[in-house]
C-alpha cells in the first residue's frame, strides 16, 4: 500500500471536488453493510460512502487524502491496509470502496479487512470480465486490457473475503462520483484535465499518451465517430460496466 500512498498525495489534491459521494451508491453500501454499528472503512480517502448513523473508523495511507477529510468525519488512522493495527474482530464490519487493486498486497488487505470484522466485509470494486464492456478502455487505451490481466473478478473477491454475495450495481448515466466509468454517456468529461487528474488510471499513464487519448477522443467528437460508434447507449439511464458489490 505504499504504491497507493504515493499515488494518491499525488492525485489526491482535488479529489473532494472531483470524487464527490454519489447518493445512489452510497446507499447499496449502507444497506449492503446491514445492522453493523462499528465500521472499518478501508482506504478511505476524503470520506465518501461512510455512514454517518454508525461508529465508523477511517484507514487511510495518505496524508493529503486525510487532510480532506471533512471536519467531524470519522476519526483516521494513518495505516496500510495490509497490516491493519486493530485486533481480530474489533468491529462489526469492514468496507472498501474501489481502493482494494492499489494495495501492495492485495490478498492480504483482504484477509486482514475479513480478520478484523465479526460479521461482515462489504467491498465496492470493478468485476475484470467487463474490460470490453466500456469504450473507454476498448477503444481508447488499448494498454489496459494488459494492465488489467490477472486482476480479480468479483467472484474472486468474494472468495478472498471467505464467501458471500456479489450483487450489480449498474451505472447511472449522471453518477456524481468521478471515477474511471462515471462520465461513459458524458464524453466530454474526459477531455478535462481536472476530472483525468482524479482518476487513477489517467495519473498512472503517461503524459504523452493522455495527450494522445483526449486528442483522439476530442477527434472523434468533432466528427460525430464517438457518437456513430455508441449510438445505442445515448438514452440509456444505466449501464452495466462491471461494478459490483461482495458481501461477505
Amino acid at each position: 500500500m505504499n504504491s497507493d500512498r504515493a499515488l494518491y498525495d499525488r492525485i489526491g489534491v482535488g479529489y473532494r471536488v472531483g470524487r464527490r459521494e454519489d447518493p445512489r451508491l452510497a446507499a447499496a453500501i449502507h444497506e449492503a453493510l446491514g445492522t453493523a454499528q462499528t465500521v472499518l472503512n478501508v482506504g478511505a480517502g476524503t470520506g465518501s460512502y461512510e455512514p454517518t448513523d454508525r461508529d465508523v473508523t477511517a484507514v487511510e495511507p495518505s496524508s493529503v487524502m486525510i487532510a480532506q477529510r471533512r471536519p467531524g468525519s470519522a476519526p483516521a488512522v494513518q495505516a496500510t491496509a495490509e497490516k491493519l493495527p486493530f485486533a481480530d474482530g474489533a468491529f462489526d464490519a469492514s468496507m472498501a470502496v474501489l481502493s482494494d487493486h492499489h494495495w501492495t498486497d492485495r490478498m492480504a488487505g483482504l484477509h486482514e479487512m475479513r480478520r478484523v470484522a465479526r460479521s461482515r466485509v462489504v467491498l465496492f470494486q470493478w468485476d475484470i470480465r467487463y474490460v470490453d464492456s466500456f469504450w473507454l478502455t476498448r477503444d481508447y487505451l488499448p494498454d489496459f486490457r494488459h494492465k488489467v490481466a490477472g486482476g480479480m473478478t468479483a467472484d474472486d473477491l468474494a472468495l478472498a473475503i471467505g464467501g458471500g454475495s456479489v450483487e450489480q450495481f449498474p451505472m447511472p448515466f449522471d453518477m456524481r462520483d468521478g471515477f474511471l466509468s462515471a462520465y461513459w454517456r458524458r464524453p466530454e468529461a474526459y477531455l478535462d484535465v481536472d476530472v483525468l487528474a482524479n482518476i487513477s488510471v489517467f495519473a498512472l499513464m503517461a503524459a504523452a499518451d493522455v495527450e494522445t487519448f483526449v486528442a483522439c477522443l476530442r477527434a472523434d467528437l468533432d466528427s460525430g465517430e464517438w457518437h456513430r460508434r455508441n449510438a445505442e447507449i445515448l438514452d440509456l439511464p444505466e449501464l452495466d460496466l462491471g461494478y459490483r458489490l461482495v458481501i461477505g
